[in-house]
């Protein structure tokens, strides 16, 4: 279904079921309005895989998110779907709905924090209900955030308490650009944070304790000596993914919750300059309506050439790369982490390709794969969750590791 980036899933579904780690004699499916467009898709992924066509074991299915007779029907032909569509506030809660009234699990890629927290509180009961895992914001960022320091939380021998993570997205000479729909995404967003608010007052969160020292925050704009870089807080959907995948830990396995505080490695003074003038004039014109149709139009002007209604050539993505650093804190074991400082440290990473293209399609099917293969391992019921919440247990991280996101530990030290 959908986005831009659906191609490059779809890609990576025919190259994991080739690769034999789908259940042998498993179907899937290409599911969207238009045939000739599914068809193209499919012609293409072959293409990429050295194939001279897709394979009989794969199928087209025709639905419209406007018509949810067709969702339905689609749904009811499935055990899992993944959805692409977006920007997911628009287009994404049909999907949902579909799979939920009839009996298919769902994974999607948002990075909207209101969506995802607002399907869960329209959803949650009736996916609980009805045994479906409903799993958003399984991509990049949220999978390696997420996931990043539940691993980091495993390797510590001890009790972790605080983590922060820092996002480094290196290029080659050809540069970086991520296509316009993340932009979309976060002009919708921004302008929208009082409904989020009020969405989050709807649900009533209970509240997580702090264990342990508590984590300071930190300025706007900083200089880490670990980078010798600037860094500004990360303005994606992980803090919010996270606190919910530690809020379950906590309630529902009782684990000890960790805090953690997301940052993004920008470079040099002169990149802090331009990053804060472009800033400003995104939040002045994303209050207004008229501000709002000028940010959507001309994303490539607004963003100094970072998005763009085209998206990345091959070349960017080839020469692209992300590295999430942890550093972690906590306690040996032993010891109370309500008393006394943290007395050991970790730091751990993940790595992988470009994020966007590859690592989120990598990231989706290897969840849905883990969905599907690691049944034993999910929460016992079905409901509305994200990554770290319903892949804890699982082998996602090992399967991740085999496509090229890797998750290695660094160093760990006492204090």
């Amino acid at each position: 279904l959908g986005s831009v980036k659906a191609q490059f899933v779809v890609e990576e579904v025919a190259r994991t079921a080739a690769d034999g780690e789908l259940c042998s004699g498993l179907r899937w499916a290409v599911a969207g309005r238009s045939r000739q467009k599914l068809q193209a898709v499919l012609e293409r992924a072959a293409e990429r895989l050295g194939k001279a066509a897709p394979g009989a074991e794969v199928g087209v299915l025709l639905c419209d998110v406007s018509d949810a007779a067709s969702l339905a029907a689609m749904a009811r032909q499935t055990r899992l779907v993944l959805s692409c569509v977006g920007p997911y506030r628009f287009l994404g809660e049909p999907v949902v709905e579909a799979c939920v009234e009839n009996g298919a699990n769902y994974i999607d890629i948002s990075g909207e924090p209101q969506f995802l927290e607002g399907m869960y509180l329209k959803y949650n009961q009736k996916a609980t209900e009805k045994g479906v895992y409903v799993v958003g914001s399984c991509g990049f960022d949220s999978i390696p955030a997420d996931m990043g320091v539940l691993y980091t939380r495993d390797k510590l021998k001890g009790t972790l308490t605080a983590v922060e993570s820092f996002l480094k997205v290196k290029s080659g000479p050809e540069g970086v650009c991520i296509h316009d729909g993340t932009w979309k995404s976060a002009v919708y967003g921004l302008a929208d944070q009082d409904n989020l608010r009020k969405l989050r007052k709807k649900i009533v969160y209970s509240p997580v304790p702090v264990v342990g020292a508590k984590l300071r925050r930190r300025p706007f704009v900083f200089y880490s000596p670990e980078f010798k870089e600037y860094c500004i807080p990360f303005m994606g959907s992980d803090v919010s993914v996270v606190k919910r995948s530690q809020r379950y830990l906590h309630t529902d396995l009782q684990e000890t919750p960790v805090q953690y505080g997301a940052y993004v490695s920008i470079g040099g003074l002169g990149t802090v300059v331009k990053l804060m003038l472009a800033g400003i004039l995104f939040i002045l014109l994303v209050k207004f309506s008229f501000g709002r149709q000028l940010l959507t139009k001309y994303p490539e002007f607004f963003s100094a050439g970072y998005f763009t209604k085209k998206g990345p050539t091959q070349k960017q993505m080839d020469g692209t790369s992300f590295t999430v650093t942890f550093f972690g804190e906590g306690y040996s074991e032993g010891q109370d982490p309500q008393n006394g400082k943290p007395n050991v440290k970790i730091c751990t990473e993940v790595k992988g390709p470009e994020p966007g293209y590859i690592a989120t399609p990598i990231a989706m099917v290897q969840a849905g794969v883990s969905l599907l293969e690691d049944t034993a391992c999910l929460p016992k019921q079905g409901g509305v969750y994200s990554p770290g919440a319903a892949f804890s247990k699982t082998k996602l991280i090992d399967r991740l590791n085999k496509r090229g996101v890797e998750f290695s530990v660094i160093s760990k030290a006492e204090v």
